[in-house]
C-alpha cells in the first residue's frame, strides 16, 4: 500500500496531462500531423508494434553493449587509479577535461573509422557512460571509513585485502549512482548515434517517421524509448538492492 500511495500523485498527474492534452486537440481542432491526440498515438503504437519491437532490439543491443563495456573499462581504470596514485594524478584531470568534448562531434569520426555497423554506436555509448561510472567509483574508493581501514591494517590486512573487504563494498552506492546515470544515458545516446549513420534502430525509425510527417509514430517511438529507459533504471535499482543484501550478508 505504501508503494501504491507513493505512485498515486505521479499517476494522477499523468492522467490529468493526458486529459488536458486530448481536450486541447479536440477543442482547437489541431491536425494530427501537428499534434495527435493520445488515442491516435495508442493506435499508432499498436499498429507499429512489430516495427517498434524489431528496431527496439537493435537499439537495446547497442545501448546494453556500450553500457557493459563502459562498466568494465571504468572499473579497470578506477581500480588502477586507486592502486597507483601517480596514475590517478596523471589520468583523473584528463577524464574531467574529456567531458568538454561533445560526443556528437566524435560520432562522424567513429563512423568514418569503423563504418555504419554496430561498433560506432557501441563505442559512442561507452564513451558517454564511462565518465559517470568512473568518477563515482573513484570517489567511492576514497569514501571508506579511516578507522575501519586502520583496524584492518592492525590486524595485518594488506592493500589487496583492504580493497576486497572494505573499499569495494563501501564504494557500491557510488558505483550504482554512476550506473543509474549512465543507464539513463545509454539508450538516448544510442538513439542519437543512430541519427549519424545507421539503417535500423529506434533513432532511424524516429527520423523516418518525422520526415514522413507520421507524428503519431514519432510519439509512439518516443514512448517506447522512455519506457525502455525507465525499465533499465528499475533494473539497476533492483540490482542495487540485491547488492546491499549481499553486502550485508558478507559483512
Amino acid at each position: 500500500m505504501k508503494k501504491i500511495k507513493h505512485y498515486l500523485f505521479p499517476i494522477f498527474t499523468l492522467i490529468l496531462v493526458v486529459i488536458i492534452w486530448d481536450s486541447v486537440v479536440k477543442i482547437a481542432h489541431i491536425d494530427s500531423w501537428i499534434l495527435p491526440s493520445p488515442y491516435r498515438i495508442l493506435i499508432a503504437l499498436w499498429d507499429s508494434r512489430q516495427l517498434l519491437l524489431r528496431h527496439s532490439f537493435i537499439t537495446i543491443f547497442e545501448s546494453l553493449s556500450g553500457l557493459v563495456l563502459a562498466v568494465i573499462v571504468a572499473f579497470i581504470v578506477s581500480t588502477a587509479m586507486f592502486f597507483f596514485s601517480t596514475l590517478k594524478k596523471s589520468l583523473y584531470p584528463l577524464l574531467i577535461i574529456s567531458q568538454t568534448i561533445p560526443f556528437i562531434a566524435l560520432a562522424p569520426l567513429l563512423v568514418v573509422w569503423f563504418g555504419f555497423g554496430f561498433l560506432p554506436k557501441i563505442l559512442i555509448v561507452t564513451l558517454v557512460c564511462f565518465f559517470p561510472i568512473a568518477v563515482n567509483l573513484t570517489d567511492g574508493f576514497q569514501s571508506a571509513d579511516p578507522s575501519i581501514i586502520s583496524s584492518m591494517k592492525i590486524l595485518g590486512a594488506d592493500r589487496k585485502q583492504l580493497f576486497q573487504f572494505v573499499i569495494l563494498p563501501t564504494s557500491l552506492p557510488f558505483f550504482f549512482s554512476g550506473l543509474r546515470i549512465s543507464g539513463s544515458y545509454a539508450l538516448l545516446t544510442a538513439v542519437v548515434a543512430e541519427w549519424i549513420g545507421s539503417s535500423s534502430g529506434l533513432g532511424v525509425l524516429l527520423i523516418r517517421a518525422s520526415k514522413s510527417y507520421l507524428t503519431e509514430r514519432v510519439f509512439a517511438t518516443i514512448f517506447v524509448i522512455s519506457l525502455i529507459s525507465l525499465i533499465s533504471i528499475v533494473i539497476i535499482d533492483k540490482l542495487y538492492n540485491r547488492s546491499k543484501q549481499w553486502n550485508g550478508v558478507n559483512n
